[in-house]
């Protein structure tokens, strides 16, 4: 079995040139993937919009109106930081689409992993507004969309931001659960080590806030002491990273201290606890090193890695932090 990739040059559609989040962005990953020395091994894969109906399941009417009427303008803007261009209501259903073909492809055993490299992004999308980049949330609409089959799915967020979206979509659930480590405080303002879940989702939601300058140290100490030992208890049957690159060291818009091989090696951390394991692309905004955060992830996804000579200096103060997340979480799982 192969590692999956799902990319189309319709995600060029959505463009802004003044935007950080552009056309760019997939160009520049695209290039870095085919100087890997695993790209002839990568399977490109063909894949189709989701289905209307679907999104229906996860954000409200209005929410999804708003976004088919301005994709039947030119260029036009949700808020100052969301723009919508001619056409993006199929783009973002194209983009949707990409992450449920990986994800039907790995759990059929088609695939043995995969990596939606697609645009716009989605996690801060919450179930009734578009926002922070984002038009649909591609990782909810595609955890919903499985745990139809009766399974469970843990939703793994790196980005730099917190997903208040996904975090929103799934907050009284019990089966999908959600882990983010972001900066705090940092947009959207959300993301606190109390913010647990409610009702039958108490105890989903996992949050690790992380001050200016935390990276691999810190963040893999909250991973082995508290995520994976959650995450090995709840017993996913499918992994869904949502993989932003903004919390590398050299991002204008972030403040954590990832190096690039750390982003391969937290995806290496997971596929311990479940190999069936896919990534859908968030943020990430450095044209130089974006590229390479994928290629770390997609080394380890297919056996092959590639290590680049990158080092940043860190905080590593994060004892309070991971008490704390264990004061919260103690009577919902063991640590």
């Amino acid at each position: 079995m192969t590692t999956q990739i799902a990319y189309s040059e319709q995600f060029d559609k959505h463009d802004n040139i003044n935007h950080p989040e552009n056309a760019k962005r997939l160009h520049v990953m695209i290039e870095e993937i085919k100087k890997a020395p695993f790209y002839d091994d990568l399977d490109f894969i063909d894949f189709k919009m989701i289905p209307e109906k679907i999104l229906y399941d996860v954000h409200t009417i209005s929410m999804i109106e708003q976004i088919k009427d301005m994709s039947n303008l030119d260029d036009s803007w949700i808020d100052m930081d969301t723009y919508v261009c001619r056409s993006d209501y199929e783009t973002a259903r194209l983009a949707t689409g990409g992450i449920l073909k990986l994800s039907q492809n790995v759990l059929s055993g088609k695939a043995k992993n995969g990596f939606g490299v697609i645009r716009p992004p989605g996690h801060h999308a919450t179930k009734n507004r578009s926002m922070g980049f984002c038009l649909f949330n591609n990782a909810a609409i595609v955890a919903n969309e499985i745990t139809k089959q009766n399974k469970k799915v843990l939703i793994f967020d790196l980005d730099v931001h917190h997903g208040n979206g996904t975090q929103d979509i799934f907050y009284n659930r019990n089966d999908v659960m959600y882990q983010s480590i972001h900066l705090y405080p940092h947009y959207p303002g959300t993301g606190g080590i109390e913010e647990i879940g409610f009702g039958e989702g108490k105890g989903y939601t996992l949050n690790s806030p992380l001050t200016h300058g935390n990276g691999n140290g810190a963040v893999s100490r909250v991973l082995d002491e508290i995520f994976l030992p959650v995450a090995e208890q709840f017993k996913p049957d499918l992994t869904i990273i949502s993989a932003g690159f903004d919390s590398h060291h050299m991002d204008p818009l972030g403040g954590l201290k990832f190096t690039t091989n750390f982003f391969g090696e937290m995806i290496e951390k997971y596929e311990k606890i479940q190999p069936k394991i896919i990534g859908t692309l968030e943020g990430g905004y450095n044209l130089n090193w974006i590229g390479k955060c994928l290629v770390s992830i997609l080394g380890k996804m297919s056996k092959k890695n590639v290590n680049f000579n990158d080092t940043a200096n860190e905080h590593q103060n994060v004892d309070i932090t991971i008490e704390n997340i264990k004061e919260e979480l103690k009577n919902y799982w063991e640590l």
